[in-house]
């Protein structure tokens, strides 16, 4: 599938080579499949580094904490991962996915 850039994910990806280039650990999440109500679409990416920093979005807020937490063990060397949030998920109320859908995210290091 061929699709264009958005600013907000070019933002991210820059913001993203811009901290690795200052010689920081980085992680990128990126929404890969949504099913239902979603809050953000397909494709939509989140950037953290070891300092905590982050930039753009998987969800508007509501899971964003356990993306964090995953990136951050990624970084320190764990394989990547594929996330998926639910409301029928035990882990979407706690997390405060109440939207009624599902939502897949990778989370990866980058090298």
């Amino acid at each position: 599938m061929d699709r264009k850039v958005s600013m907000i994910e070019a933002d991210v990806l820059a913001t993203a080579t811009n901290w690795q280039d200052q010689g920081h650990k980085v992680a990128l999440a990126t929404v890969v499949a949504t099913w239902g109500s979603s809050p953000r679409p397909v494709g939509s990416q989140l950037a953290v580094d070891e300092t905590g920093r982050m930039v753009g979005s998987v969800s508007g807020g509501c899971i964003e904490g356990a993306v964090v937490h995953e990136a951050r063990q990624i970084m320190e060397g764990a394989p990547p991962k594929l996330l998926t949030f639910g409301v029928t998920d035990e882990d979407a109320w706690s997390v405060g996915l109440a939207c009624g859908g599902t939502v897949k995210v990778f989370v990866e290091s980058l090298v």
